[in-house]
């Protein structure tokens, strides 16, 4: 019986562990919490968020100094939501408008008469 208690004290502590932290509803302690946050990062958060609170990760980033789209996929990995949510990257597309402008000199190249 006692095994049993210890177990389920055990999960509860590992899914308290995991559980998400939103960034409007955190303090100051939770985000320390979050990998890669420090007291600095979450003054900055904090400081941010008595302003207005965050609407998307997209603002998020933009109002917070020193979080931009690397950071900003840690911490959701760590668990950090805005208003729930999770971060996705938007930057997917580039790279597929670098290989298009990639492939367009060469397509020019192509197309140009040969010199005789």
């Amino acid at each position: 019986m006692l095994k049993k208690i210890l177990a389920i004290v055990a999960m509860l502590y590992a899914a308290a562990c995991f559980a998400a932290v939103d960034v409007n509803k955190a303090t100051a302690a939770e985000l320390d919490g979050v990998k890669g946050i420090g007291p600095a990062i979450s003054t900055k958060i904090l400081g941010e968020r008595k302003k207005a609170p965050f609407k998307d990760w997209n603002d998020f980033i933009a109002r917070v100094s020193g979080i931009g789209e690397k950071n900003a996929v840690k911490f959701s990995a760590e668990g950090l939501t805005v208003n729930g949510a999770a971060f996705a990257a938007t930057a997917a597309p580039a790279p597929a408008a670098k290989a298009s402008a990639a492939a367009a000199p060469k397509a020019a190249a192509s197309a140009a008469p040969a010199k005789k």
